[in-house]
């Protein structure tokens, strides 16, 4: 009986140590899992980032894209892959990211007009603008301004508003398709003017640009981006600009709304977008690494030349103006009567 005693007090004792072991062992499990987890996290990116742009290369996004990316890239410390894919008007590109994993893996790089006008030109389309992508940040606004060849007649945008008043439907305009921001920016100018012109629509904003130097069209209105090399090229005459007031890089233009059709205004921005559903952690590292490039002199410097007004923003910033600019186009888009293909 002693011995059983003693025996049972032992086997007690085991145990009850037994007992400890294993909740120390659970307890370092958790905390191994845990420190897994968060490194899991602040490991991104481990591998190259995807960004798809559903527009031509050479557009002014695409170009503002390259850029920023190029800075983006160091403090990442993995390379973007840029991936243009601008065919319908820019749906199939802006369901690729819809679709995509939410891993922060597959991003976009997008203009307003994907988010904000599409979705009135294709009603059908099998996404949604306003839930299925996490806004990043905005970059900047792109500023636009009227083209005309560098031999045309017209010197100014007066005299180009006087003879389409005096021809209704002679004086003809280039875009890079139904319903593209040059499309819809003409429409503006058309409704604010009063006056009738016949579209030309093109296949990207770079082929209407080169049609408008080449004298197949009257002109364009065009993100300054896009027609930065035609400009210096002196293969293209800029009339106006479109911002609220003179760019500092032309200070020589003056604005369309100074040229005398007053409260005209245009422009269109550039942003990165995700898929809806992507780690908040990701969000919020590519948000900061977007701003960290914005800020850097050199990288500014060039979106400036390339005609884009910085202007960092939050995820949220970026929503709201994507609401509010989705329901003032809506508005011109069914005035005008503007349809796809």
């Amino acid at each position: 009986m002693k011995y059983s005693t003693v025996a049972l007090a032992v086997f007690n004792s085991l145990g009850s140590l037994s007992r400890h072991l294993g909740g120390a062992l659970l307890a370092i499990t958790l905390l191994a899992s845990s420190w897994c987890s968060v490194h899991a996290q602040t490991a991104y990116p481990n591998k190259p980032i995807r960004m798809i742009i559903p527009l031509a290369a050479g557009s002014a996004v695409d170009n503002a894209a390259r850029v920023l990316t190029q800075k983006m890239s160091e403090g990442l410390g993995q390379a973007f892959v840029i991936e243009n894919q601008p065919g319908s008007s820019g749906l199939i590109g802006a369901e690729r990211v819809a679709r995509a994993a939410p891993d922060g893996y597959t991003i976009g790089g997008f203009n307003d007009s994907i988010l904000t006008m599409l979705p009135h030109i294709y009603p059908k389309i099998s996404w949604n603008a306003l839930t299925d992508f996490d806004p990043l940040s905005l970059a900047g606004v792109i500023e636009w301004g009227l083209v005309v060849r560098t031999d045309s007649p017209y010197k100014t945008v007066d005299d180009f508003l006087a003879a389409a008043k005096a021809q209704p439907g002679k004086l003809n305009f280039s875009s890079g398709g139904n319903g593209s921001p040059q499309h819809i920016a003409m429409a503006l100018l058309s409704t604010k003017a009063n006056v009738q012109m016949t579209h030309v629509p093109y296949k990207g904003a770079t082929p209407a640009a080169v049609a408008v130097a080449s004298g197949e069209v009257d002109a364009a209105m065009q993100g300054l981006g896009t027609v930065t090399a035609l400009l210096q090229a002196g293969k293209l005459r800029l009339l106006a600009v479109s911002s609220p007031k003179r760019l500092a890089q032309y200070p020589q233009v003056p604005t369309i709304d100074e040229s005398g059709l007053r409260g005209f205004f245009f422009n269109s921005w550039f942003a990165m977008v995700a898929p809806t559903g992507t780690p908040k952690e990701v969000v919020d590292r590519l948000q900061t690494e977007m701003k960290k490039a914005l800020a850097d002199p050199t990288t500014r410097d060039k979106l400036v030349a390339l005609g884009l007004t910085i202007r960092a923003s939050t995820p949220d910033e970026l929503g709201q103006a994507t609401r509010e600019q989705f329901n003032m186009y809506r508005k011109l888009i069914q005035d005008n009567q503007i349809k796809a293909d």
